[in-house]
């Protein structure tokens, strides 16, 4: 079975949680499957959840280079510069990133509003960005936008591979196999 779901913001990538957070529990009633990677409590988007064992493999580990493509807006108009860093590999204190593929793109259409909504200042304008992956260390794209210059203010999974989360609704899932 192979469930897509789009994780809503504060939403933790896990069926319990002994502090009372907002689980997967509270969106899913379906036993026996479990999220293939994860997704950071402050991050929203697309959770591939599977009861198959070798296919969740295949999505998480980064053997696979499985490409994972997020929507991000940053603080400021992101420049040129910025973009191409992104496109040769970024350092970050645990190395050099894989190149992604980097593009600013408009706010994509559609986008279901985020709660709570991200802090907005008056005179320092944000962009948007798509960015593809092939690894998937610890806040990665949030890392790698803040060492450019650009700080991420939401993050958002639109695909991973040949599954997007366009057409659900946050907090809403849809079986693809069965």
């Amino acid at each position: 079975m192979i469930v897509l779901f789009n994780k809503p913001y504060g939403v933790l990538c896990q069926f319990t949680d002994h502090e009372s957070r907002p689980t997967l529990a509270d969106y899913i009633d379906i036993k026996h499957i479990y999220a293939a990677g994860r997704l950071d409590r402050d991050s929203e988007g697309l959770l591939v959840l599977t009861d198959d064992g070798k296919l969740q493999n295949r999505i998480a580990s980064p053997k696979y280079k499985m490409e994972k493509t997020y929507w991000v807006q940053v603080e400021n108009r992101i420049s040129d510069e910025a973009l191409q860093q992104l496109r040769n590999g970024v350092a970050l204190k645990d190395g050099m990133t894989l190149p992604a593929k980097a593009k600013r793109i408009d706010e994509p259409p559609g986008l279901w509003p985020r709660d709570p909504p991200i802090r907005q200042r008056k005179h320092i304008p944000t962009s948007w960005i798509a960015l593809s992956l092939r690894e998937g260390r610890n806040r990665q794209v949030r890392r790698m936008t803040a060492a450019t210059g650009f700080p991420t203010l939401r993050l958002i999974r639109a695909s991973i591979g040949e599954w997007s989360v366009r057409g659900l609704d946050s907090g809403e899932y849809r079986i693809v196999q069965d």
